[in-house]
């Protein structure tokens, strides 16, 4: 943050974090984005068959763990950065992380399907525990090619400075996301 004649000037060029909302589900372009909650929140195997769609939700690294935060936190603390006199840094993520796979699991279970995995590595796959289906298989592609494993900001200059901390946690924003994709179907 900085002000240059008199105009006061935010950005987030440290963290890249990963947040999201109903309203707007794709942020970002990593493959354990919020577009992968919109291929499991379609999963319904008929539908996908007869469409010619995708059988399979496929992902990269499971164990890749985020600081997953929702966006209107995020416009919160930015409003409450613009009311300060003086600018500075902060650093903005709930202070939590969560796997892929947790988000898989908890997306899948909005819909009522439980999942059990099954194999390791490469080989990992997700199987809906009710009938044997196959619904997450690992895809290398996904992979990133300089994997970091955990992601996590530490949110507590905001907290102390700005009076700020995330309201919605990581079970409540995947029922959001879920909810707010069934809407929109």
């Amino acid at each position: 943050m900085e002000t240059r004649q008199g105009i006061l000037c935010i950005s987030n060029k440290k963290l890249k974090p990963q947040f999201a909302s109903p309203q707007k589900g794709d942020i970002g372009e990593s493959y354990a984005d919020i577009t992968k909650a919109r291929k499991i929140l379609g999963y319904k195997p008929k539908y996908l068959l007869e469409k010619g769609l995708q059988e399979k939700l496929y992902l990269g690294n499971l164990d890749a763990k985020r600081d997953w935060g929702f966006a209107g936190d995020y416009v919160e603390s930015m409003w409450l950065m613009l009311q300060q006199d003086e600018p500075d840094d902060y650093v903005v993520a709930t202070g939590e992380t969560h796997s892929v796979r947790e988000f898989a699991e908890l997306a899948f279970r909005e819909i009522g399907i439980d999942i059990e995995w099954q194999g390791t590595g490469v080989n990992e796959k997700g199987v809906n525990a009710a009938n044997g289906d196959v619904l997450i298989e690992i895809d290398a592609h996904y992979f990133r090619p300089t994997e970091v494993d955990i992601l996590m900001g530490d949110p507590s200059k905001a907290k102390e400075k700005l009076g700020w901390e995330a309201k919605v946690g990581f079970e409540e924003l995947v029922k959001m996301m879920v909810d707010g994709d069934i809407r929109a179907k």
